[in-house]
């Protein structure tokens, strides 16, 4: 090759700076990987699953792969699991969730299938301090609930992802499951990566990912996440991982990732052509959160810089990716001509197999994290370098082509505003965000987003356990003035001016407010440990 540059020198000196740009950056992000470590369990957990863990699974098609899903996450023990579908398929559902827990699994239906408005609707029907959010095909080790639940001992984090690796459908791996555990790979490496940088990540995947419920009640999220347009016309469905990214970023809540094998799920992906429909649906939700995080909102550049690099580094490169094979192209060309009219010394095979040499030796170092505990998926590392620039192309049509925001792969889905309008229609005729329709709402206030459903901040401890002795005020308490009043006693019955009334079996308490909630800031001691409790129904207001 340097007999080659020879001919025509300064041709190559871009394309080396880009080369040697990109694979230094590789190196730093390997470095970042390999000194990121998880956060360990703590001795003394502020957070217990079965009493703050409620998890939302939105679906409308799980098959018998959910038991099996269902039953590795109740061995973490939550409070509760919430199924949410739409009302033609509550038969179905309950009868999976019957044979599996019908006491600690529970089916809520919304009217038409859309993915937010389900997961809005189990928000509202939330009732601990923690949600998790899961795919109906997620398979979760034991031991990952508690150490997601790890990382919310520091007030400060508002989210939690995991490490995931693909399980395959059938008894081998097909050429799109591997290709899709290449992706796993990378990004898991890219992930913790980020997190070991600056603290942050460009999307907590939805296939798992926990948030403290105190964000995710407040009506500005939930108006926000359920009215969501791209260019104020198309509304988004999917795409819900990356607006509760973004939310956590723009609201000064901190996120991490935990990538071990402690808390690494297993996801089936499509195993066949259809996982290029799936890639197709991600392509274009990163290419409308990224240019929303680094254009519109702006947060990302002050609070994850380097996540904001990466996001830069995303948009070129697929131009990037493409301006090799077109060089080798021209190069292969300018050989066939003579010396004498201007062609190049070298013959065109050579220059061809030193490309191929080149892609396949890099690639390969590439995947060694993957290669390493899966040797036999080195015959596909040819397919995923093909992969690679059909994704380039890919990316440039989904670029031009932002305004589709069908699901793709996901049947059943219908027009998303019609879906939307008989949500607001089904809480507007309840008089709450939400309310289960075997709850009764006693509340007195009338006025808008305060005739919150009642039942979310009553039926469990109706508190959040977090820690202001720091002095730490959490982002969505800095919007609003603390209450004055007070609370004692074991929170058994709290009681303000305005806000109703609710009773719960035990020891009694009262606590009185100013008409924004009953119960104030109290005190408690879980596990000997002095916690700061803040009434929840205060915190939606």
């Amino acid at each position: 090759m340097l007999y080659l540059t020879s001919d025509n020198f300064p041709i190559f000196v871009p394309f080396g700076v880009i080369g040697f740009y990109r694979y230094l950056w590789y190196c730093i992000r390997l470095a970042a990987c390999f000194a990121y470590r998880p956060i360990p369990l703590p001795e003394n957990p502020t957070y217990i699953a079965e009493e703050d863990v409620t998890i939302i699974v939105p679906t409308i098609d799980a098959g018998e792969e959910f038991k099996d899903a269902a039953r590795s996450w109740l061995v973490g023990k939550p409070k509760e699991i919430l199924i949410i579908t739409e009302e033609k398929m509550l038969g179905p559902l309950q009868e999976l969730a019957n044979a599996v827990d019908p006491e600690r699994i529970r089916v809520l239906t919304v009217p038409f299938a859309n993915k937010r408005l389900q997961m809005s609707h189990g928000i509202k029907n939330t009732t601990t301090d923690l949600i998790v959010f899961a795919d109906d095909d997620a398979i979760w080790p034991p031991t990952l609930l508690p150490y997601v639940l790890a990382c919310f001992e520091d007030q400060k984090v508002g989210g939690v992802g995991t490490s995931q690796r693909v399980q395959p459908v059938g008894e081998k791996m097909t050429v799109w499951e591997v290709l899709a555990a290449f992706r796993l790979t990378i990004r898991n490496i890219e992930i913790s990566c980020s997190t070991h940088i600056d603290g942050g990540l460009p999307c907590l995947s939805g296939r798992t990912a926990a948030y403290r419920t105190i964000i995710l009640k407040d009506p500005e999220f939930l108006h926000g996440f359920t009215h969501d347009y791209w260019l104020g016309k198309y509304q988004l469905n999917s795409g819900d991982d990356k607006f509760l990214t973004r939310w956590m970023v723009s609201h000064g809540w901190s996120t991490y990732v935990q990538c071990c094998k402690e808390a690494e799920l297993l996801s089936t992906m499509k195993p066949n052509w259809r996982f290029l429909k799936q890639v197709l649906r991600w392509t274009r939700n990163t290419w409308r959160s990224d240019m929303r995080s680094l254009f519109t909102e702006r947060f990302i550049w002050t609070a994850h810089p380097y996540v904001a690099y990466t996001m830069v580094d995303k948009l070129f490169n697929p131009f990037t990716l493409l301006a090799g094979p077109c060089l080798v192209a021209y190069l292969v060309y300018k050989s066939t001509i003579s010396t004498d009219n201007g062609g190049y010394h070298l013959p065109w095979w050579n220059i061809l197999a030193s490309y191929l040499v080149w892609l396949l030796a890099t690639r390969t170092a590439k995947l060694l994290p993957h290669l390493w505990y899966r040797p036999q998926d080195i015959v596909y590392v040819p397919a995923f370098i093909v992969f690679g620039y059909y994704f380039a192309i890919m990316k440039l049509y989904a670029l031009c082509t932002l305004h589709e925001t069908g699901w793709g792969t996901r049947t059943g889905i219908g027009d998303i505003a019609a879906a939307t309008a008989a949500m607001d229609k089904q809480d507007t005729n309840r008089g709450s965000f939400g309310a289960d329709d075997n709850e009764t709402v006693n509340n007195n206030n009338s006025g808008g987003l305060r005739d919150l459903d009642e039942k979310l901040t009553s039926s469990s401890s109706g508190n959040t356990k977090t820690n202001f002795d720091n002095g730490y005020i959490p982002p969505t308490m800095q919007r609003y003035p603390l209450p004055t009043g007070s609370g004692s006693g074991t929170n058994d019955t709290a009681t303000s001016n305005g806000s109703g009334s609710r009773s719960r079996n035990g020891s009694n308490a009262s606590g009185s407010g100013s008409g924004l909630g009953g119960g104030g800031i109290v005190r408690r001691e879980p596990n000997g440990r002095r916690m700061d409790i803040i009434n929840e129904s205060y915190l939606m207001r």
